[in-house]
């Protein structure tokens, strides 16, 4: 069904840092093409909300929710179905507030899509904005998205979880998206009862959904995996995997993450 359709007892979710929707706007729409999910949730689409590309992606059968601005940040719901009680940014935000949150009801599924912060490095001043910014998401989890309800948490954590999501533990032991107080700080959004739905399926190492431009980490495959989808017990009963669509990150003009998959019935 399209944007005025019903809900979809069986849905493919995809979280995808498309870093500019506008600049990768070609891949974005062969990627919906070839493989047509029933919802996407982009990140850093750094475009204002009157200049997102709207036309293309409505022509292909997806009603859009964003919450963008300029150059920076941004965050937007792509769904085949119809959207309801859309949350933009965290209560109590102001107008200067950075664009990161977003979140969606799609027939019985709370869907938050989340751009967390990068943080820079250990130490930096935007390493304690992040960990401040996951102490807020904690508390807005708990207050709004009951774990008895099929809830989802989406989206580029910047944050591995262990060793395996890591192609070099020891390099990049306690830097930046590894540290000790990040993992903490993520634990503690999850404390409430949501679970990786990626370790439910796959126990190995190795498996990345970002890896950097500049030293052509994907072509060495030096990469880490910071793109999670965290799920409540209801909706993990009805998760049937979770894969990384590396495809899409090779090509023509790719984003440096590749999109991830979650499949529910």
């Amino acid at each position: 069904m399209g944007p005025s359709g019903g809900y979809a007892d069986r849905m493919e979710i995809v979280t995808w840092n498309v870093n500019s929707v506008r600049a990768r706007l070609e891949r974005v729409l062969e990627f919906l093409d070839a493989r047509k999910p029933d919802v996407v949730c982009l990140q850093e689409t750094k475009v204002l909300d009157e200049l997102f590309p709207l036309e293309p992606i409505e022509e292909r059968g997806y009603s859009v929710a964003m919450y963008g601005q300029k150059t920076y940040n941004g965050v937007a719901v792509l769904s085949k179905h119809s959207m309801e009680d859309i949350r933009m940014g965290f209560p109590g935000d102001g107008p200067e507030e950075p664009r990161r949150a977003i979140g969606v009801t799609i027939g019985d599924w709370m869907i938050l899509n989340l751009y967390v912060v990068n943080g820079k490095e250990v130490g930096d001043e935007k390493y304690a904005y992040k960990l401040a910014w996951l102490e807020r998401l904690a508390e807005y989890v708990r207050a709004e998205y009951p774990m008895s309800e099929k809830v989802v948490l989406t989206g580029d954590f910047n944050i591995t979880f262990d060793d395996r999501d890591v192609y070099d533990p020891e390099a990049w032991r306690e830097k930046i998206l590894c540290s000790t107080p990040e993992r903490e700080a993520l634990a503690k959004v999850m404390e409430p009862g949501l679970k990786d739905a990626f370790r439910t399926f796959h126990e190995e190492a190795g498996v990345y959904t970002w890896w950097d431009f500049r030293t052509r980490g994907y072509q060495r495959g030096n990469g880490l995996r910071i793109d999670h989808f965290l799920l409540s017990e209801p909706a993990l009963a009805k998760a049937q995997d979770v894969w990384v669509d590396t495809e899409f990150r090779e090509g023509n003009k790719p984003s440096d993450h590749a999109p991830v998959f979650l499949k529910v019935h």
